[in-house]
């Protein structure tokens, strides 16, 4: 299949990108499964040198994950762009201090073990601090590392169900649902790289770095907004929250005639406007809908009405039909209706790189946009296991003949 026009300028086979926002900053990347790799994907995204540190043999466990592409994790291929592969024994000690070496040239680590278990490796923030005053240091757990539940093991189905999110999320019929992502782990990533950043612009100022930590706990009741304040201001607890806006009336899914739509009427001349489309100019006027608060108080008898009307047309039709007025709406797409969507592909979210062993691949980009970026975010493909120990070590300043001895001694691992 041929590319696009746009496909082929986001095609970055043999991009070269210079002066990016993150040039220069070193990470090691010591996490693994979910949250702790998507804080340092956005962090390589924005160039910084990120050196993904995997146990050997096998590596990091998303790489035994499936779905598999010719032998290669997909959840491996989604979150690791743009970085390298070191692959060391952990179980060693001359492994444990060959990480300790290169946090001292280090500017970020990035760890998402359980509170503690950094310590007990001797590379925690403390140990390491004092060799590299600079260094910071970004944690993610699945609590904190304190309160009654600080030593808690956390996953992200757990966090997204004590956060309160899950109560909010689904259908009165099914109760509490979770989201068809791991919203907690993706979430408590972004705080953290935020973290990162802010805290990697005061030690311009300072010299000095810092722990940044947040946890999968925290990064979603941070997400609560206006259903969390409910809570807190008014006392009330909301239910689950099905298709419709909470507090704005109509929003939310309606039923055309090939299938859901979304659509937002979100203002008084918004709402006029789709009275006006839809040829029901009768309810503007009608007391049950003639603010958004009775609207919202009779919400499922307005949908009802409004579906009359939508039924009779594609839901791609009333799409268009609504922008022109300037009210939101959209299809409700399947991943391959979104993937293929022209605005999706002209606006290069997603990008085509060439990878060492499944050639040609497409990976979802950055959805950051600056001038920095213009020629596009994906630099490399994730790497191969250990396919970039060599180089590392000897940029640490490993010798020959001392690298092949770790090779032979499986203290590293990767092509020797």
């Amino acid at each position: 299949m041929g590319l696009s026009r746009m496909d082929k300028i986001f095609d970055n086979s043999d991009v070269k990108q210079t002066n990016l926002p993150l040039e220069g900053i070193r990470v090691l990347d010591l996490s693994r499964a979910l949250a702790g790799p998507f804080c340092a994907t956005i962090l390589a995204d924005l160039g910084a040198e990120v050196i993904k540190i995997e146990p050997g043999p096998d590596g990091e466990m998303v790489r035994g994950w499936g779905p598999f592409q010719d032998g290669i994790s997909v959840y491996y291929l989604s979150i690791h762009r743009n970085k390298k592969s070191l692959s060391i024994n952990f179980r060693s000690d001359e492994g444990i201090d060959l990480i300790r070496k290169m946090s001292v040239s280090a500017d970020v680590i990035v760890e998402n073990f359980k509170p503690g278990v950094m310590d007990t490796m001797g590379i925690g923030y403390e140990s390491l601090r004092t060799t590299n005053p600079r260094l910071i240091f970004g944690s993610i757990s699945g609590f904190g590392s304190s309160g009654p539940y600080g030593d808690w093991p956390g996953m992200d189905q757990i966090a997204q169900g004590m956060s309160g999110l899950m109560s909010i999320t689904g259908q009165p019929e099914t109760g509490p649902t979770r989201v068809g992502i791991p919203i907690g782990d993706v979430v408590a990533g972004m705080w953290c790289a935020l973290g990162i950043q802010a805290a990697l612009f005061e030690r311009t100022r300072t010299n000095l770095g810092q722990r940044v930590e947040t946890s999968l706990l925290a990064g979603l009741i941070g997400l609560l907004t206006v259903q969390g304040q409910r809570q807190l201001s008014l006392g009330q607890v909301p239910g689950v929250a099905g298709n419709d806006h909470p507090v704005i009336c109509p929003y939310g899914l309606f039923e055309a005639k090939d299938g859901p739509f979304n659509l937002a009427a979100a203002t008084e001349d918004m709402w006029a406007k789709l009275c006006q489309l839809l040829e029901l100019q009768e309810l503007i006027s009608d007391p049950r809908y003639s603010s958004n608060a009775p609207r919202v108080q009779n919400r499922e008898q307005l949908k009802r009405e409004l579906n009359t009307r939508f039924v009779e047309r594609n839901k791609m039709d009333w799409t268009l039909a609504l922008v022109k007025l300037g009210i939101p709406a959209g299809p409700i797409y399947t991943l391959d209706q979104v993937f293929a969507d022209p605005h999706v592909r002209e606006t290069g979210m997603v990008e085509r790189i060439e990878h060492p062993t499944l050639g040609p691949i497409e990976l979802a980009s950055s959805p950051i946009r600056m001038n920095a970026l213009r020629a596009g975010v994906v630099r490399s493909a994730p790497p191969l296991l250990g396919q970039d120990t060599r180089e590392v070590l000897e940029k640490l300043g490993l010798s020959d003949s001392l690298i092949e001895d770790l090779f032979a001694r499986k203290i590293v691992y990767g092509e020797s």
